[in-house]
């Protein structure tokens, strides 16, 4: 019954930026963390930015300074706001939960998945 719903993925051109929203339901707590993925093309999914329950962000160097993660708890929505965009950005974007109190990059400690929202930017 989780839901993990993200959108916002759009093409843009380089140096431009996107805000992805990624919405949760169905989690049976409230002590959880979210995290922004990616998967470029033909490549393996990897982390860009998780946010713990008590709200500390962390990213990944590759974004870090670039992409901002927010959380709207009353909305229960995650928030990417990339900028600076370049054509290593593009990937399918995916936000993903997990219970606890601690979110972490590897992609196999997180259980539940949205569908991913495509980011494609052009030179």
């Amino acid at each position: 019954q989780v839901h993990v719903v993200e959108s916002g993925g759009y093409s843009v051109r380089a140096g431009g930026s996107l805000r992805l929203s990624c919405t949760v339901s169905g989690l049976p707590s409230t002590r959880y963390c979210l995290c922004w993925f990616r998967q470029p093309p033909g490549k393996e999914r990897e982390a860009v930015a998780t946010v713990d329950a008590d709200g500390d962000p962390n990213y990944v160097d590759a974004v870090k300074g670039r992409f901002t993660v927010s959380l709207d708890v009353a909305k229960a929505t995650l928030y990417l706001q990339t900028t600076t965009l370049t054509p290593e950005d593009t990937a399918m974007y995916y936000c993903a939960a997990r219970l606890g109190w601690r979110g972490y990059f590897d992609p196999n400690d997180w259980a539940h998945w949205g569908q991913g929202t495509l980011v494609t930017v052009s030179s």
